[in-house]
């Protein structure tokens, strides 16, 4: 059998927060990072290593949405376009509109093998409750601000269970 040298699809993921700060430090942590050779020629110069090869890792496509019924638009349209999103990332607190429970039920409705995260610095609803509620106890969830380093392996983590969700149910 001959391995396909062509890279996995990107997975879909969106992320939902009211502030497009947020947004952009999401971008900056899951969209893959071209190296630049001089950088590569200046890391083998100060510490001997050989650049890492390119990544052969699926890569993500981003979508944002700044409130929680675009986001749950974005998701109806995916679905029918027939690329529905591995996973989203939803805010707790997105006034004037949904707030992220509202926001990730309604997605459930619309889409159950839908992966989703919640990353939020306040909520009004305790995390065991909107875990009960939205019917998953294991519901990841980070807290603002972020380590960048934290956000990626949660949305790695998303992205596996996302994956293993569609292919499941």
């Amino acid at each position: 059998m001959v391995k396909s040298s062509t890279p996995p699809a990107p997975q879909r993921i969106l992320v939902v927060d009211d502030d497009p700060a947020i947004l952009r430090v999401w971008r900056r942590v899951l969209e893959p990072k071209a190296r630049q050779p001089s950088l590569d020629n200046l890391e083998k110069k100060l510490f001997g290593a050989t650049p890492p090869a390119a990544s052969t890792e699926a890569e993500f496509t981003i979508d944002t949405a700044l409130q929680g019924a675009e986001g749950f638009q974005k998701v109806v349209s995916a679905l029918s376009e027939g690329r529905p999103y591995t996973f989203a990332l939803v805010d707790m607190r997105m006034p004037p509109g949904w707030d992220g429970l509202e926001t990730i039920l309604r997605m459930l409705e619309k889409d159950p093998r839908l992966e989703v995260g919640i990353c939020s610095a306040f909520s009004d609803i305790s995390r065991d409750e909107v875990a009960q509620r939205v019917g998953r106890p294991d519901l990841p969830w980070i807290r603002k601000p972020f380590d960048l380093e934290t956000a990626r392996d949660m949305a790695r983590k998303l992205s596996e269970s996302g994956i293993h969700r569609r292919q499941t149910r």
